[in-house]
């Protein structure tokens, strides 16, 4: 039988806790030891990939009206940009503007992701094959203080991202333009194609729909149609694109760091000044994918030659620039916000 004194000390003491207040004491003094949960590990590991995923979502929706319009003055000839988006809006309605925007709203996130772990990892294979050739007083490793030869693995490493991701793209920008000119391309059986009048209504088939019509045409290469042109644009666009992007970051920083007008103008100017410079081979990839939806299979295509300051080849160059501007200021400041978030989360 126990003693009294022991009973009442039994009943002094608190009861030992649930699992479920063990558990919660548990993750608060992990939390404030710096150990963090596995969702939060997850979300540290991957917070590139998750920001510029839903980064690129949210600026590829916006700026897509404009990216149509684009892909139509290239392919055909409108009197005007207020000319184009009046055709279209009457004989389309305001869904035309977004018409195949579901090919590169997966594209896009999935280019996007892939680039920038390419980039990234390009960046320190380059950088580590430089610096013996270079020196340490022109060339420092990646996220250290910049060197005045340090642009050099930045072209290169966007080049390697460009030229990778292009495999991925093609396939989903040629469907994009199919979805685009689609209307174009059916009343160009009425009329020529350098008259974008009289434009029919008609059912949209979709994007799906249409990349299955391509496959069955064309068989599963005819996906990658203008590879070569598209291969040229994306390698030297992505270099000057990360290399603006890094110079400007590194011109508008102060000593805190980038600021985020900094990085929203470095974004837009990145996109801005490699679209102008690469312009001409993107207009020749939308028009040879035009001439190949435009003719049969085994058929010959026009032989058209390429000019670099001819007046066609910066036909849309106007809208093209808005839109990348837009787009990129967008995401980059999406990107970082995005990116910042999630590093305060798991650090909390």
């Amino acid at each position: 039988m126990p003693e009294p004194h022991d009973i009442a000390s039994r009943a002094s003491q608190p009861p030992p806790p649930s699992p479920s207040a063990g558990s919660r004491i548990s993750n608060v003094l992990s939390s404030r030891a710096g150990i963090l949960t596995p969702g939060q590990q997850l979300a540290k590991k991957y917070r590139t990939e998750i920001a510029a995923s839903a980064s690129s979502c949210v600026s590829t929706f916006i700026a897509f009206p404009l990216d149509s319009v684009k892909t139509r003055m290239q392919a055909y000839k409108f009197r005007s940009f207020w000319d184009c988006v009046t055709q279209t809006k009457q004989t389309e309605g305001m869904r035309g503007f977004w018409r195949g925007s579901l090919a590169p709203l997966a594209s896009v996130t999935l280019v996007r992701t892939v680039s920038f772990s390419i980039y990234s990892k390009s960046k320190q294979v380059y950088a580590s094959m430089l610096r013996p050739v270079l020196g340490d007083n022109l060339i420092s490793p990646p996220n250290t203080l910049n060197k005045p030869c340090n642009p050099i693995y930045w072209f290169l490493a966007g080049a390697t991202a460009g030229g990778a991701i292009t495999f991925i793209a093609c396939p989903f920008e040629f469907t994009k333009l199919s979805a685009q000119i689609e209307l174009l391309m059916l009343r160009s059986k009425r009329s020529s194609l350098d008259d974008p009048s009289h434009i029919r209504k008609y059912k949209n088939k979709g994007t799906l729909q249409g990349a299955k019509d391509i496959v069955k045409a064309r068989g599963l290469l005819g996906l990658y149609s203008g590879f070569h042109l598209h291969f040229v644009r994306d390698s030297l666009g992505t270099a000057m694109y990360f290399t603006f992007y890094e110079g400007g970051k590194t011109l508008f920083s102060s000593p805190e760091g980038p600021s985020p007008w900094g990085i929203a103008v470095s974004g837009g100017l990145c996109g801005l000044l490699s679209w102008i410079l690469i312009y001409p081979v993107d207009s020749a990839k939308s028009i040879y994918q035009r001439d190949v939806l435009t003719h049969q299979p085994g058929q010959p295509l026009p032989k058209r030659p390429f000019r670099f300051f001819n007046r066609r080849m910066y036909r849309g160059l106007g809208v093209s620039m808005t839109r990348s501007c837009i787009l990129n200021s967008v995401f980059f400041s999406s990107y970082e916000y995005i990116k910042g978030r999630v590093n305060d989360f798991v650090e909390e």
